[in-house]
């Protein structure tokens, strides 16, 4: 199954790179998410939000003033049961969990941050990691025209939620990189058109 999945999920990468007509824009995520979809459509990481994840709350207070946290320097702290680097942007963590070291983490930090658009920004959020209504009816008054956040059940209140279906029994969304139960090479995040959001066709 996994070789068919393989097979197929080329098809659709090669399709989706075909319609994609804005390949510049950074995308900032929570979570893995982000770095799976722009490796799916073969874009540069225009983001330092690559392979690392970050708490609602936190994700939420660097989206509030994006500019000053993108300009405060990268630190890092240390947790007990976490091996892997912790940083810390003023009063918010991120978590480096692909990450081998504190010089690996920093070095892509500061080499990707310098290629954010701030004109060409898309934000991408999650219902996990402890995300509570109230951080979803936060990041919904976030002030940025492209924000998505993926939700396990629908929430007709909040403007940005997207439903992923096939998580409706846990307490959040799972890991919408993986492939579908019999979806034919589809992944949970693929029930969103992010190549139309992408480009701003988006109904």
């Amino acid at each position: 199954m996994d070789r068919i999945n393989w097979r197929l999920r080329k098809l659709i990468n090669e399709k989706n790179r075909k319609k994609l007509t804005n390949t510049n824009f950074s995308l900032i995520a929570s979570n893995c998410n982000g770095g799976f979809i722009l490796h799916d459509l073969g874009m540069r990481f225009n983001s330092p939000f690559i392979n690392l994840w970050i708490k609602p709350k936190d994700f939420i207070r660097i989206l509030s003033d994006f500019r000053e946290y993108m300009d405060a320097p990268l630190t890092f702290v240390k947790e007990d049961g976490i091996d892997y680097p912790i940083g810390k942007l003023i009063d918010a963590k991120i978590y480096f969990m692909h990450y081998k070291s504190e010089a690996e983490a920093e070095t892509k930090w500061y080499e990707r941050k310098q290629r954010i658009d701030h004109d060409n920004l898309f934000i991408l959020f999650t219902d996990r990691d402890g995300c509570t209504y109230d951080d979803l009816l936060d990041f919904d008054k976030l002030p940025f025209n492209n924000k998505i956040v993926f939700t396990k059940k629908p929430y007709p209140d909040i403007q940005s939620a997207v439903y992923i279906k096939g998580f409706e029994n846990q307490n959040s969304v799972g890991n919408c990189f993986d492939y579908m139960p019999k979806g034919l090479g589809k992944k949970y995040y693929d029930q969103f058109d992010y190549v139309s959001w992408f480009n701003g066709t988006l109904e």
